[in-house]
Protein backbone atom coordinates (compact mmCIF):
# COMPACT_ATOMS: atom_id res chain seq x y z
CA UNK A 1 0.00 0.00 0.00
CA UNK A 2 1.46 3.36 -1.00
CA UNK A 3 1.42 6.37 1.26
CA UNK A 4 1.40 9.99 0.27
CA UNK A 5 2.30 13.08 2.27
CA UNK A 6 -0.05 15.97 1.84
CA UNK A 7 1.49 19.41 1.66
CA UNK A 8 -0.59 22.28 2.95
CA UNK A 9 -0.87 25.27 0.59
CA UNK A 10 0.91 28.37 1.87
CA UNK A 11 -1.17 31.07 3.45
CA UNK A 12 -0.34 34.58 2.27
CA UNK A 13 1.66 35.59 4.13
CA UNK A 14 2.43 32.62 6.39
CA UNK A 15 2.80 33.14 10.11
CA UNK A 16 6.51 32.29 9.86
CA UNK A 17 8.78 33.37 7.05
CA UNK A 18 12.19 31.70 7.20
CA UNK A 19 13.75 32.81 3.90
CA UNK A 20 15.55 36.08 4.62
CA UNK A 21 18.05 38.13 2.68
CA UNK A 22 20.65 38.68 5.38
CA UNK A 23 23.71 40.88 4.95
CA UNK A 24 27.11 39.22 4.94
CA UNK A 25 28.48 38.80 8.47
CA UNK A 26 31.53 40.85 7.45
CA UNK A 27 29.31 43.80 6.50
CA UNK A 28 27.41 43.58 9.79
CA UNK A 29 30.72 43.44 11.69
CA UNK A 30 32.03 46.56 9.91
CA UNK A 31 28.91 48.50 10.83
CA UNK A 32 28.93 47.16 14.38
CA UNK A 33 32.30 48.77 15.12
CA UNK A 34 30.63 52.16 15.37
CA UNK A 35 28.48 53.67 18.10
CA UNK A 36 24.75 53.92 17.59
CA UNK A 37 24.84 57.72 17.76
CA UNK A 38 27.50 57.86 15.03
CA UNK A 39 25.47 55.53 12.81
CA UNK A 40 22.28 57.52 13.39
CA UNK A 41 23.97 60.81 12.53
CA UNK A 42 25.91 59.37 9.59
CA UNK A 43 22.78 58.13 7.85
CA UNK A 44 21.05 61.50 8.05
CA UNK A 45 19.71 61.24 11.59
CA UNK A 46 17.59 58.23 10.70
CA UNK A 47 17.00 54.85 12.31
CA UNK A 48 16.99 55.72 16.02
CA UNK A 49 14.68 53.38 17.94
CA UNK A 50 12.62 54.85 20.80
CA UNK A 51 15.00 56.05 23.51
CA UNK A 52 13.41 54.12 26.41
CA UNK A 53 14.57 50.80 24.93
CA UNK A 54 17.89 50.18 26.66
CA UNK A 55 20.19 47.26 27.58
CA UNK A 56 19.80 45.45 30.89
CA UNK A 57 23.56 46.03 31.26
CA UNK A 58 25.20 49.18 29.83
CA UNK A 59 28.23 47.14 28.73
CA UNK A 60 26.09 45.14 26.31
CA UNK A 61 26.39 45.83 22.59
CA UNK A 62 25.49 43.93 19.45
CA UNK A 63 25.14 44.05 15.68
CA UNK A 64 23.07 41.64 13.62
CA UNK A 65 20.27 41.05 11.15
CA UNK A 66 16.69 41.89 12.11
CA UNK A 67 14.48 38.86 12.74
CA UNK A 68 11.14 40.51 13.36
CA UNK A 69 8.51 39.07 15.71
CA UNK A 70 5.05 40.28 16.70
CA UNK A 71 3.65 39.07 20.02
CA UNK A 72 0.33 39.93 21.62
CA UNK A 73 0.77 41.96 24.83
CA UNK A 74 1.78 39.76 27.79
CA UNK A 75 2.06 36.76 25.45
CA UNK A 76 5.41 35.30 24.36
CA UNK A 77 4.24 32.40 22.19
CA UNK A 78 5.69 33.81 18.97
CA UNK A 79 8.94 34.77 20.68
CA UNK A 80 9.42 31.12 21.57
CA UNK A 81 8.62 30.18 17.96
CA UNK A 82 11.12 32.78 16.72
CA UNK A 83 13.93 31.34 18.83
CA UNK A 84 13.31 27.98 17.16
CA UNK A 85 13.65 29.41 13.64
CA UNK A 86 16.38 31.99 14.29
CA UNK A 87 19.86 31.58 12.84
CA UNK A 88 23.20 32.60 14.35
CA UNK A 89 23.70 36.35 14.13
CA UNK A 90 19.99 37.20 14.09
CA UNK A 91 18.59 39.92 16.33
CA UNK A 92 15.14 39.01 17.64
CA UNK A 93 13.22 42.27 17.36
CA UNK A 94 10.05 41.67 19.36
CA UNK A 95 7.08 44.00 19.06
CA UNK A 96 4.78 43.20 21.98
CA UNK A 97 2.50 46.18 22.32
CA UNK A 98 4.95 48.28 24.36
CA UNK A 99 3.43 46.81 27.52
CA UNK A 100 5.76 47.62 30.39
CA UNK A 101 4.11 45.35 32.98
CA UNK A 102 5.09 42.05 31.34
CA UNK A 103 8.12 39.81 31.77
CA UNK A 104 8.12 38.41 28.24
CA UNK A 105 11.73 37.16 28.31
CA UNK A 106 13.99 35.80 31.03
CA UNK A 107 16.87 33.49 31.81
CA UNK A 108 15.32 30.28 30.40
CA UNK A 109 14.59 31.81 26.98
CA UNK A 110 17.88 33.65 27.27
CA UNK A 111 19.76 30.38 27.42
CA UNK A 112 17.70 29.02 24.53
CA UNK A 113 18.59 32.10 22.47
CA UNK A 114 22.26 31.91 23.41
CA UNK A 115 22.38 28.25 22.38
CA UNK A 116 20.98 29.14 18.96
CA UNK A 117 23.64 31.82 18.42
CA UNK A 118 21.17 34.71 18.52
CA UNK A 119 23.07 38.01 18.52
CA UNK A 120 20.60 39.89 20.73
CA UNK A 121 17.01 40.11 21.88
CA UNK A 122 15.32 43.52 21.68
CA UNK A 123 11.74 44.00 22.88
CA UNK A 124 9.49 47.00 23.37
CA UNK A 125 7.93 45.16 26.34
CA UNK A 126 9.47 43.94 29.59
CA UNK A 127 12.06 41.36 30.58
CA UNK A 128 12.97 39.73 33.88
CA UNK A 129 15.77 37.67 35.50
CA UNK A 130 18.10 40.50 34.59
CA UNK A 131 20.91 39.42 36.92
CA UNK A 132 21.01 36.02 35.23
CA UNK A 133 20.82 37.63 31.78
CA UNK A 134 23.79 39.84 32.60
CA UNK A 135 25.74 36.79 33.74
CA UNK A 136 24.72 34.91 30.59
CA UNK A 137 26.19 37.64 28.42
CA UNK A 138 23.43 37.67 25.81
CA UNK A 139 22.67 41.28 24.85
CA UNK A 140 19.09 41.98 25.94
CA UNK A 141 17.44 45.36 25.35
CA UNK A 142 13.95 46.15 26.58
CA UNK A 143 11.42 48.86 27.25
CA UNK A 144 11.11 47.86 30.90
CA UNK A 145 11.98 45.32 33.58
CA UNK A 146 8.99 43.45 34.99
CA UNK A 147 8.44 40.19 36.86
CA UNK A 148 4.84 39.81 35.60
CA UNK A 149 4.31 36.45 33.89
CA UNK A 150 3.01 35.90 30.36
CA UNK A 151 0.84 33.42 28.48
CA UNK A 152 1.36 31.45 25.27
CA UNK A 153 -1.87 31.89 23.36
CA UNK A 154 -1.74 34.08 20.28
CA UNK A 155 -0.27 33.51 16.85
CA UNK A 156 1.40 36.42 15.09
CA UNK A 157 3.72 37.18 12.18
CA UNK A 158 7.43 36.42 12.10
CA UNK A 159 9.64 38.16 9.57
CA UNK A 160 7.17 40.64 8.17
CA UNK A 161 7.93 44.39 8.09
CA UNK A 162 6.89 46.14 11.28
CA UNK A 163 7.14 49.47 13.04
CA UNK A 164 9.33 49.04 16.09
CA UNK A 165 10.18 51.88 18.45
CA UNK A 166 9.00 54.35 15.83
CA UNK A 167 11.11 52.86 13.02
CA UNK A 168 9.98 50.83 10.02
CA UNK A 169 12.06 47.64 10.07
CA UNK A 170 12.29 45.03 7.33
CA UNK A 171 13.57 41.52 8.06
CA UNK A 172 17.26 41.42 7.23
CA UNK A 173 17.90 45.08 8.01
CA UNK A 174 20.95 45.69 10.19
CA UNK A 175 20.35 46.43 13.86
CA UNK A 176 23.05 47.81 16.18
CA UNK A 177 22.74 48.40 19.92
CA UNK A 178 24.92 49.79 22.68
CA UNK A 179 24.58 51.67 25.96
CA UNK A 180 23.03 54.66 24.18
CA UNK A 181 20.24 52.75 22.42
CA UNK A 182 19.36 50.93 19.22
CA UNK A 183 19.62 52.00 15.58
CA UNK A 184 18.34 50.36 12.39
CA UNK A 185 20.07 50.51 8.98
CA UNK A 186 18.38 49.41 5.79
CA UNK A 187 19.78 46.22 4.32
CA UNK A 188 20.84 47.92 1.07
CA UNK A 189 22.56 50.81 2.87
CA UNK A 190 24.84 48.92 5.26
CA UNK A 191 28.11 49.40 3.37
CA UNK A 192 27.43 53.08 2.64
CA UNK A 193 26.44 53.86 6.23
CA UNK A 194 29.49 52.03 7.58
CA UNK A 195 31.74 54.19 5.38
CA UNK A 196 29.93 57.36 6.46
CA UNK A 197 30.19 56.34 10.12
CA UNK A 198 33.93 55.78 9.72
CA UNK A 199 34.36 59.24 8.20
CA UNK A 200 32.28 60.82 10.95
CA UNK A 201 34.23 59.20 13.78
CA UNK A 202 37.54 60.19 12.16
CA UNK A 203 36.30 63.80 11.90
CA UNK A 204 35.19 63.78 15.54
CA UNK A 205 38.58 62.44 16.63
CA UNK A 206 40.22 65.36 14.80
CA UNK A 207 37.89 67.83 16.55
CA UNK A 208 38.76 66.40 19.95
CA UNK A 209 42.47 66.89 19.30
CA UNK A 210 41.83 70.49 18.18
CA UNK A 211 39.87 71.19 21.37
CA UNK A 212 42.72 69.80 23.43
CA UNK A 213 45.04 72.15 21.53
CA UNK A 214 43.00 75.18 22.58
CA UNK A 215 40.47 75.69 19.79
CA UNK A 216 36.92 76.54 20.86
CA UNK A 217 33.45 75.25 20.09
CA UNK A 218 32.36 78.53 18.53
CA UNK A 219 35.44 78.57 16.32
CA UNK A 220 35.30 74.97 15.11
CA UNK A 221 31.52 74.88 14.71
CA UNK A 222 31.50 78.18 12.77
CA UNK A 223 29.04 79.82 15.15
CA UNK A 224 30.29 83.43 15.00
CA UNK A 225 27.88 84.70 12.37
CA UNK A 226 25.04 82.44 13.51
CA UNK A 227 25.11 83.86 17.03
CA UNK A 228 25.42 87.47 15.84
CA UNK A 229 22.50 87.04 13.44
CA UNK A 230 20.38 85.65 16.28
CA UNK A 231 21.20 88.70 18.39
CA UNK A 232 23.33 87.13 21.12
CA UNK A 233 24.11 89.59 23.91
CA UNK A 234 26.62 89.37 26.76
CA UNK A 235 27.55 91.45 29.79
CA UNK A 236 30.83 92.46 28.12
CA UNK A 237 29.33 93.97 24.96
CA UNK A 238 30.32 97.47 26.15
CA UNK A 239 34.01 96.59 26.33
CA UNK A 240 34.37 93.86 23.70
CA UNK A 241 32.86 94.42 20.25
CA UNK A 242 33.36 90.72 19.54
CA UNK A 243 31.27 89.75 22.64
CA UNK A 244 33.90 87.33 23.83
CA UNK A 245 33.44 85.28 20.67
CA UNK A 246 36.78 86.31 19.26
CA UNK A 247 37.32 87.94 15.91
CA UNK A 248 35.69 86.41 12.87
CA UNK A 249 37.97 83.74 11.41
Amino acid sequence: MSTTTSVRPLTTPPHVTTRLERAAPEAIARLGRFGTASIHEAQGRRGAVASHIKPVDPSMRFAGSAFTVVCAPRDNLMLQVAIHYAQPGDVLLVSAGELAQAGTFGDVLGNASKAKGVAAVVTDSGVRDTASLRELGLPVFSGSVSITGTVKETLGPINQPLVFGGQLVHPGDAVVGDADGVVVVRHDEIDRVAALSQAREEHEAELIELYKAGRTTIDLCNLHDVLREKGLTTDIDDVDPDQGLGARP
